[in-house]
This record gives C-alpha cells, sequence and structure tokens, in this order.
C-alpha cells in the first residue's frame, strides 16, 4: 500500500497539543474537533510536556542547540539537502543484559 501521511505543522501540534494540557475536552473530543487520531495527540501531549522543562533550563537548551548545530553541520556535509532535516522519532537505549545468577 502505498499511501501519503498527513504531515502536521508544529504550530497545530502545539495547538492540539495545548488544549489537551489543558483538559478542557476529553482526548475523544479532541479527536472529532481535529480529525487526528487519539494516538497522535496523546504522542504531542507528552511530547510538549516533556519538552516545558528545556524551556526554562538555559544551559541545557544551549548545549542542546550547540550540539544540534554540529550535528545539522556534519550531516548536510554528508547528505543530501532532504536527509539532513531528519530528526529521529525514537532514543535507542541500550539494552539490559541481565546476568545469570548461580
Amino acid at each position: 500500500m502505498t499511501g501519503n501521511r498527513k504531515r502536521y505543522s508544529a504550530e497545530f501540534k502545539a495547538k492540539v497539543a495545548l488544549e489537551a494540557i489543558r483538559g478542557e475536552l476529553t482526548v475523544s473530543q479532541l479527536v472529532a474537533k481535529h480529525g487526528v487520531h487519539q494516538t497522535l495527540i496523546n504522542a504531542w501531549k507528552k511530547q510538549a510536556v516533556e519538552g516545558m522543562a528545556g524551556v526554562f533550563s538555559g544551559k541545557a537548551e544551549a548545549a542542546e542547540a550547540s550540539h544540534q548545530g554540529e550535528v545539522c553541520q556534519s550531516a548536510s556535509k554528508n547528505q543530501p539537502s532532504s536527509a539532513s532535516n531528519f530528526q529521529p522519532r525514537f532514543q535507542l537505549q541500550k539494552p539490559v543484559v541481565q546476568g545469570v545468577h548461580g
């Protein structure tokens, strides 16, 4: 199946996430209002809540912005322009290996 995915702007995501955080409407009501799946609304809400701490921490934000700039510069040298804008949705974590107890 080759369908086109709907892409939502950052402004739209922020608007819907803010409505979800406010809690004036249920997620089901937001789904009906905006025509977006509940999984997306919950994910955007989670991203917004997690990102709020960065707004108030100047040092962490500056360090991350610097790191992002370095990554983008090195990526743009090695990748076509469309690939340099790639942002992963999830961070990979190291697997937890449990030892054998004897």
